[in-house]
């Protein structure tokens, strides 16, 4: 007689394999100017990053959000966009967002698995990434695929390589030596005062979420904020022993991601969240606590909370004039565009390069040597030679030097008070928000 498990076993089963496979329900009825997704799972710790990080990597505009992951069971409710502002009526795409939603990878990117990733950080100056790319290819290395941020005079970059010859992973350990140590000296220059890294891997993870762990440990946090400031500030809720977490400022795609991927890393857990957007302006609060479930104990936590968010928060705000370069890829494609950058005195503050059936498809962000906009002279002199079909200005973004007033200052201030008690309240967690 064959022997079979009793039922009540597979059921409880189905029941363990449901909760914890993420639900989600798509409505384009019940907001007006958004699409609306509401996903809700057993909780785990990084479940809403992953969340929002497949959002990002869809490409969506998240303009409101409703976050509880109280006690054992998570629930989000996102207002989403297209990157135009839109709501989202094709339903290939709705079906898409469903089945990405319901089945959440968390740490690795596609399609990287086949190339060779190369970690960079250092300290920033015009010329850097130029040199970098020239080492790349007189070692017959082809960059498929990069990411390169800077802030507050530091570099990160996470570039993708395979080799020339053999279009495979470099593997081989000479060649990868002898690159990491050419890298090493380009980085540090002539008077580093920090160390510079250089690391070679074939394990890949999100790019965008590995950027962030470069730069902070490489403490870029430290030193002031420049430009347009987020106002950061952290109380603590001491009634229900949670630390409330507030941010005013610019709005701007994968705001929410960087904010979050920032406190996941830091191993705070999120139970409560909301986020709003009024124009181009947005307000995101937390309630956070430790992952042993304690909230902030002190002041200089507080503080060095503020720094790190504030900087998550810059590092992908780009600075200088955005040029897109389209053109069929070649070898030292990028070593001869960089070089043309460096010898009219653009320094590169954000780059974000992609190659597709042989296509290059590349955007740098530029200013000059001071920081500054670059001068329209200089870029129509760079677009001449590099190519006027090819290389096209997108968006000229000036850099704001403007300081918040006191008086704004604590304007600003009294508003996020009195957001953090409404929010309170509309979560349930006070009985009266006045």
């Amino acid at each position: 007689m064959e022997w079979r498990r009793p039922t009540y076993l597979d059921e409880y089963e189905k029941l363990l394999t449901r909760m914890s496979t993420p639900r989600v329900m798509i409505d384009n009825a019940g907001c007006s100017n958004a699409t609306r997704l509401t996903i809700d799972s057993a909780r785990k710790h990084g479940i809403l990053l992953e969340a929002i990080q497949v959002l990002t990597d869809l490409n969506l505009s998240i303009k409101k959000a409703y976050i509880c992951s109280d006690g054992r069971w998570f629930m989000d409710v996102f207002h989403v966009t297209d990157l135009n502002g839109n709501k989202l009526t094709d339903e290939s795409v709705l079906g898409c967002i469903e089945e990405s939603l319901e089945t959440v990878h968390y740490g690795r990117s596609k399609g990287m698995d086949d190339l060779t990733a190369l970690e960079l950080t250092g300290t920033d100056r015009i010329g850097l990434l130029s040199e970098v790319f020239a080492v790349l290819s007189n070692l017959h290395c082809s960059v498929v695929d990069a990411k390169v941020w800077t802030h507050n005079s530091r570099i990160a970059s996470l570039i993708y390589l395979k080799d020339d010859d053999s279009g495979c992973p470099i593997e081989d350990s000479e060649k990868l030596e002898k690159m990491e140590a050419m890298l090493r000296n380009v980085l540090r220059g002539d008077n580093d005062i920090r160390s510079a890294k250089t690391s070679v891997s074939l394990a890949v993870t999100h790019t965008d979420r590995r950027l962030h762990q470069m730069m902070f440990a490489d403490r870029d946090y430290d030193g002031n904020i420049c430009g347009d400031a987020p106002v950061v500030l952290v109380q603590n809720y001491l009634e229900k022993d949670y630390s409330v977490l507030s941010i005013h400022c610019k709005d701007r795609n994968k705001l929410l991601f960087d904010v979050v991927c920032t406190l996941t890393d830091m191993e705070y857990v999120v139970f409560h969240a909301t986020v709003d957007t009024l124009g181009d302006r947005a307000s995101l609060e937390f309630f956070i606590r430790h992952i042993d479930g304690t909230p902030i104990s002190s002041e200089a936590e507080k503080q060095r909370v503020i720094l790190c968010i504030a900087a998550a928060i810059k590092r992908r705000a780009s600075q200088g004039v955005r040029l897109e370069l389209c053109t069929v890829d070649k070898k030292g494609l990028l070593a001869d565009v960089t070089r043309t950058f460096r010898e009219n005195g653009l320094n590169v503050t954000m780059a974000e390069i992609s190659t597709v059936m042989g296509t290059a498809r590349n955007v740098f962000h530029v200013t000059d040597a001071a920081g500054n906009p670059a001068d329209e002279k200089i870029i129509d002199s760079v677009r001449q030679k590099i190519g006027v079909s090819r290389l096209k200005v997108k968006e000229l973004a000036l850099i704001c030097h403007e300081k918040v007033e006191r008086g704004e200052a604590t304007a600003m201030s009294w508003s996020i008070g009195n957001m953090v008690r409404r929010n309170l309240y509309n979560l349930g967690l006070i009985k009266s928000c006045s």
